[in-house]
């Protein structure tokens, strides 16, 4: 296994579309592609949207797919498992989806103000011993707002119960602007605006594994701003 990693780790930094900063690149905040995603990333100028705790990448590899005319980027700790979305954007020739390796915790450091568009948070860790952590978690939410342009959207697919109602008390108390919010995703589809259905329906390896096991997906969609 540790063998397999080494591999992956080394596969990847031989690949243009997956960075890897340094934690003293981080702290000296020399983050050369910080403000140009689009423009030298990317060499476009379409809107850039971030899948955090990407995990393998699957969504965000479904996302790039299904969405050519926006980029995007999977961002995670986790580099062997990051690795099997970076190859399979390369085997499938996608130029709109990006991996970058870091903390969640850093997010402020790799993107100027209203650089970003979205946030997509699938099937994050609901961190039931630890509020703070959760994604949707006022903490995070500040450094959201760093990044994300006014209007930009903060997208949740879950299947914890745990993670979902925090969500939806902290949409209500802190006064976000929630656009949709259902506790049964695949049983309110009819309600789900129609561009948005495609992209939501796509099932990552632990969407089948928590649906198998009886779980009800939960989504939300909410502005911060």
């Amino acid at each position: 296994m540790a063998k397999n990693k080494l591999f992956r780790f080394a596969e990847m930094k031989k690949m243009d579309h997956v960075f890897e900063p340094t934690m003293d690149s981080i702290n000296k905040d020399q983050i050369h592609y910080k403000g140009v995603w689009a423009s030298e990333v990317f060499k476009n100028d379409n809107p850039v949207i971030l899948e955090l705790g990407c995990g393998k990448g699957e969504y965000t590899v479904a996302l790039a797919e299904k969405c050519p005319e926006k980029n995007f980027i999977g961002i995670d700790i986790k580099g062997a498992r990051m690795w099997v979305g970076a190859k399979e954007c390369l085997e499938k020739n996608l130029t709109n989806a990006a991996f970058l390796r870091t903390k969640v915790d850093f997010i402020e450091k790799f993107f100027s103000p209203g650089e970003v568009e979205e946030i997509w948070l699938t099937f994050s860790d609901p961190q039931p011993a630890k509020p703070n952590k959760r994604l949707t978690s006022e903490t995070f939410i500040e450094r959201y707002k760093k990044i994300l342009k006014p209007g930009g959207i903060v997208h949740l697919k879950t299947d914890s119960d745990i993670l979902f109602e925090f969500t939806e008390n902290e949409i209500s108390t802190k006064g976000y602007k929630s656009k949709i919010l259902t506790d049964d995703l695949y049983s309110n589809l009819d309600k789900i605006p129609e561009n948005l259905k495609d992209i939501l329906t796509v099932r990552t390896h632990y969407e089948e594994l928590f649906s198998s096991r009886g779980h009800k997906i939960k989504y939300c969609q909410f502005e911060i701003h």
